[in-house]
């Protein structure tokens, strides 16, 4: 007879998580943020509430760590076959074309039917509830946006943005008309939108002789 084998808990909590995760993000998507309970969330993925509780303090712990979770794992999808995912802005030396590839990327994810209803449902909390709202920004925002300041910077340095263009106001010129045009959806957001964002604030960043 085989020995008897004790179930694994550690893939068990990671089964309960991913449920959980999972779960969070369908219902926030479908039906707003304040309608979203832990026991909805509970009821969902198939565990107690009481499990949703040990490991998070509130519901906007539990949906905060997911809708993480779940941009690592778009970069991770994103990532090269058998290769790590990559953070960054790349630097190729040509910085419209750096950055129109990242704008299309994030248009990508904006249009993404998987994380559209939840990022949208937590953004628009975000601005009425503030502390939601920071801890968006702190832990998803600031990262992101942190790697456009570093290479806006780089660039700079070599002379390609005015001596005097300050990054964190040029990434804004770029990342803010994507951001209204999605949430008001006033057009289609589209690549040739995000290469046309590129090439109009470049033309009031980049070095006039």
């Amino acid at each position: 007879m085989a020995p008897h084998k004790a179930p694994d808990s550690s893939r068990r909590s990671d089964r309960s998580r991913r449920a959980i995760y999972d779960a969070a993000l369908a219902l926030v998507g479908e039906s707003g943020y304040r309608r979203t309970t832990i026991e909805g969330i509970a009821a969902r993925a198939g565990v107690g509430k009481q499990t949703i509780y040990r490991w998070w303090p509130s519901k906007a712990a539990v949906l905060m760590e997911a809708f993480l979770d779940l941009a690592a794992r778009a970069a991770e999808e994103a990532a090269p076959a058998g290769g790590a995912a990559q953070y960054g802005i790349p630097d190729t030396g040509d910085l419209a074309a750096d950055l129109k590839l990242v704008l299309r990327a994030t248009v990508d994810e904006l249009n993404d039917p998987l994380l559209e209803a939840p990022t949208r449902a937590l953004t628009a909390e975000g601005i009425v509830d503030a502390k939601l709202g920071a801890e968006f920004v702190e832990k998803l925002l600031d990262p992101q946006l942190a790697l456009y300041v570093t290479r806006l910077e780089a660039a700079r340095e070599a002379g390609q943005l005015r001596p005097d263009a300050d990054p964190r106001i040029a990434l804004e010129l770029l990342i803010a008309p994507l951001t209204y045009r999605w949430l008001l959806r006033t057009l289609p957001l589209t690549h040739a939108y995000a290469d046309a964002i590129v090439d109009h604030a470049l033309g009031g960043l980049t070095p006039r002789p």
